[in-house]
């Protein structure tokens, strides 16, 4: 199974990244400095991917991926807010595969991973296939697990599902999700967006026996992070 390192010193997106990518069949560690990916390298057999952050607490990603590349062959992709054309080549040149800018949605890193995988050619690729497929019905208003279970919606969730598939993995913003809920004579809030989240986390869970990859995005909305078409 590939292995996936992630040094990002943001708790949060190194958190989501994690979730993210283990749902979709990878293995990852985590490391918040320089210190601690030298450490998890040290100590853990090597990665088959790095994601790399450039603005380290205590060093310099650019100075990290040379050190990276010098040490072993593992892929390296850099995850940055540093978007300039300067920026990008002084990565390559460090001995990134991918420079990706840090408003990169999480289905453009996991693509982003797919392609590194397929460029190496020795390494497994979780990503391929339909083995995370979900499928949403819209004639009976079910949700087809990979598993094949099928799990009955009601209306809300039906609907938040709909706007999730709508949206094809990107993210769908409470705004949107809050319109496409409401009904008339009846105000529907993040309060509100956030029950029916938790319920229908919870019902997918505990009735398909798989996790349910509906991902928060913090003060922006939600994702699914499995494929999902609707038919």
């Amino acid at each position: 199974m590939t292995h996936i390192l992630i040094v990002e010193d943001e708790d949060r997106l190194r958190q989501d990244l994690t979730d993210f990518l283990e749902l979709t069949g990878y293995t990852t560690a985590g490391a918040a400095t320089a210190q601690d990916m030298r450490q998890t390298l040290a100590n853990a057999p090597p990665p088959d991917i790095v994601i790399l952050d450039v603005g380290l607490p205590d060093g310099n990603g650019f100075d990290l991926a040379a050190e990276i590349r010098g040490s072993g062959n593992c892929g390296i992709i850099m995850l940055t807010a540093l978007g300039e054309t300067d920026d990008r080549i002084l990565g390559y040149e460090s001995g990134a595969d991918i420079y990706l800018v840090k408003h990169s949605t999480l289905r453009e890193i996991e693509a982003a991973i797919r392609s590194l995988l397929r460029r190496t050619g020795s390494l497994d690729d979780p990503g391929s296939g339909d083995m995370d497929q979900w499928v949403l019905n819209v004639a009976d208003w079910t949700l087809v697990a990979p598993n094949l279970h099928v799990l009955k919606l009601t209306a809300t969730e039906f609907a938040f599902m709909h706007m999730l598939s709508a949206h094809s993995g990107e993210i769908c913003t409470r705004e949107e999700l809050a319109d496409a809920l409401a009904r008339p004579n009846w105000p529907f809030d993040n309060r509100h967006l956030d029950a029916v989240v938790s319920r229908l986390r919870r019902k997918i869970e505990e009735r398909v026996n798989l996790p349910a990859p509906i991902k928060v995005v913090y003060g922006v909305g939600y994702t699914f992070t499995a494929g999902l078409s609707a038919s």
